[in-house]
Parts: structure tokens; sequence; C-alpha cells
């Protein structure tokens, strides 16, 4: 009798290893890639995890691009990096329905993972929801909710997993001309970011750099392979187009944008500089706002460089132009008796406006291309007061 129960205990334990794979067959792991928004927080789409398990009917969504508008302090630790993102769970269905509501494209790319690593991938995504693992540190380009999705895999595959990035081509392309395929139509957005990020994202990026856009991470998932267990096979087996919503409609820019307001403001001043010049007069009251404003730009610049945890805020050079001490010189411009100290700093700025050009020439970084006009306007006021500070001390006297 011992015997017989020890065979079929050895039968059952069999049995169980061998159901085993087959129930790890049951899980399909797919990415899901989403269109880009209208709004500027949706510019530049979506990418999240598909988990359907066959056997149990569970059908997942994995998250990692959502974070706690209760958060204490939320706009303080967004503005300064200091915010946590968090890995999120929600069904399929109810993922699908909300970009239904939007009308944006949904595709779907389902992984050719074996079982193991089907599982692996499955029991990596419920350890990372607990809820000590599921909140990260977000950065736009280097961690976000494509390139988390892009680790877990890579660690999970390990060597076996091969990219075969695209042979780099003849113009090399950076981080800003990567976000700027997405937000040209978006003038101020493209405008502020422009001024916000610096010389950080003027390097050039690798395909696999790239990935951080999910575009460009699902054309990276199409043309990866998997090696090593087997027979060479593509990484993603299968794409099915989920919502097949055409291209989110980006409206015009309309009369209100960056290049036509600070050509018609350069106009402004040059006319304005002409009539002082024919006149004697300086029209100060135009530079202690033009200074006031850019010093003010400046200082926010300046915080998000050295007061936030932001990687791409960092080296940013519109400072040049855009420096915190112009504030000091608008009060010094308001001042009754002119101090000796304000005809040194118009040079002062003069120079930093002339090397802001020279920086953006070279390619150090690359500046919005509607600061033309305001540039001019900085060297031609900054050089007209200068040279006549004398006659700004007579008009200060009266």
């Amino acid at each position: 009798m011992d015997f017989k129960n020890k065979i079929l205990g050895v039968f059952f334990f069999l049995t169980i290893i061998g159901l085993a794979p087959v129930s790890a067959q049951q899980v399909e792991i797919s990415l899901l890639t989403c269109a880009p928004g209208a709004d500027l927080y949706s510019a530049f789409g979506h990418s999240a995890i598909r988990v359907r398990e066959r056997d149990t009917g569970r059908d997942l969504v994995f998250n990692y691009g959502t974070f706690d508008f209760d958060t204490p302090f939320f706009l303080v630790k967004f503005a300064r990096r200091t915010l946590d993102y968090q890995l999120s769970i929600t069904t399929y269905e109810r993922f699908v329905r909300a970009y239904a509501a939007e009308e944006r494209n949904m595709s779907e790319q389902v992984l050719a993972l074996n079982p193991q690593q089907a599982q692996a991938m499955r029991d990596f995504l419920d350890i990372n929801y607990l809820p000590d693992q599921r909140s990260y540190r977000y950065d736009f380009f280097f961690d976000n909710c494509a390139t988390r999705i892009r680790d877990v895999l890579a660690s999970i595959l390990g060597e076996q997993l091969i990219w075969n990035d695209p042979q780099p081509v003849a113009e090399e392309r950076t981080f800003r001309d990567l976000i700027d395929e997405y937000i040209l139509s978006k003038v101020w957005a493209d405008f502020g970011i422009d001024l916000a990020l610096g010389a950080v994202i003027d390097v050039e990026a690798s395909p696999y750099d790239a990935q951080f856009l999910p575009d460009y991470m699902a054309a990276a998932f199409a043309r990866a392979e998997i090696q090593g267990d087997g027979p060479t096979r593509s990484l993603v087996k299968e794409t099915r187009t989920i919502l097949p919503f055409p291209p989110v409609a980006t409206s015009g820019w309309g009369l209100f944008n960056p290049y036509l307001l600070l050509w018609l403001l350069a106009i402004i001043f040059g006319v304005m500089t002409y009539l002082g010049f024919k006149r004697k007069r300086l029209y100060i009251g135009m530079d202690i706002g033009l200074f006031g404003l850019l010093g003010v730009l400046g200082v926010v610049m300046f915080l998000l460089w050295f007061a936030t945890d932001h990687v791409a805020t960092k080296w940013n050079w519109n400072l040049l132009w855009a420096f915190p001490g112009h504030l000091i010189l608008a009060k010094g411009l308001l001042a009754k008796s002119l101090k000796p100290w304000v005809r040194k700093y118009l040079l002062f700025a003069l120079i930093m406006a002339d090397a802001a050009v020279v920086f953006w020439i070279l390619g150090w970084q690359s500046f919005h291309p509607s600061l033309v006009p305001l540039l001019l306007v900085i060297i031609l006021r900054s050089n007209y007061l200068y040279y006549n500070v004398e006659r700004m001390k007579a008009f200060a006297k009266k």
C-alpha cells in the first residue's frame, strides 16, 4: 500500500510539473502604445503593459505614468522634481475606454516571450506593485512610463534581448529635436520648454535613448529579437490595432504667438530708439520694463537650474540674456540719481547678450528661434543706453 501511495504521489508531482508550463503559457504580455493627445501633458503619447491570463480571465494594464494629486505640496514637489510617480493597475477594458473617450489611437504589440519569461514578467510587475515598491522618481528623458517598461523587459531577458538599432544617420538628432517633433504645433509650449531646458538636452540621442518617447520605443520593440533560448525570434509576434482613431488634430499658431509678439516688440523698440536718438530722449521707462521682465524670467531659470532635481534644466544658457541681475539694473534705472555701476552693468548686459548669440552659433545650446528679435532688442538698448549715460544722468536730475 505504501509503495502504491508513493507511486501515486510521484504521478501527481510529475503531473503538476507538467501542467505548470501549460499554465504559464496562458499568460500573454503586450506593450500598449497610445498616440499623443491634444493637451501638453499627453503630447508625447503613453506606454503601458497589458497582462492577460487566459486561464484566470485576469486582463490588467500596468501603468507607470500615474501620480497622486492629493500629495501634500503637490505643485512645489512637481516643480522641484521631488514628486514620485507610481505604478498603478487598472482593467484593460477601463484603460481602453479612457483613451477611446479622448479619441486617441492605441496599438498593441504582443511579445514573443516563452512561458518562463512571461511568468517572470508577471511576477516582477506584481511585486513592483507592492506599496513599498510602486513609487519612483520620475524623469521625463531617462525614467518615465516608457523607459520603465523597457528596463523591466531588459531585466527579465538580459543578454537575450537584441535591440537591432538602426545605423546612425548623417544628421544627428538631439533630445531637443526629438521633443520638437511633438510640440512644434504647440508654439507656446515649445517656447516655454526651450526657455526652461538647458544645454543638457542638446546632445545626440541614440536610438536607445530615444525610447523615452512611446512611439520610438514601439518601433524599437518591432526591430528587437530574442536569442539564446531556441531559434532567434522577433520580440513582437503580433501587432494589433486596438483603437483606430486618426492622429489628433493640432490647432494653428494663431496671431498670438512668440514669433509675432517678439518681432512686434523689436519693431517698437527700434522705432522708439530711433525717435529717441533724433529727439535726444531716452524713453527709459521701456528699459525698466524690459530688464525687469528679463530679471524675473532669469530668477525662474536660476531656480530651475540650482533649486530643483531636474537634470534637463541644468546648464541653461538662456541665463546669458535673461539674467536675475537685470532686476537690479531695472531698480538702478528707476533711481533719481544714477550710480556709476549702472553704466558698467549695461556693458555687462551687452556682453552677455552677445555671448548668447555666440553660444547659439557654436551649437553649445539651441535657443528658440523667436528669441532673435529679443536678443537684438537687448543688444540695441544696452548699447544705446551705455553710450548715452551722460544724457541719462541729466535726465535723472530733472
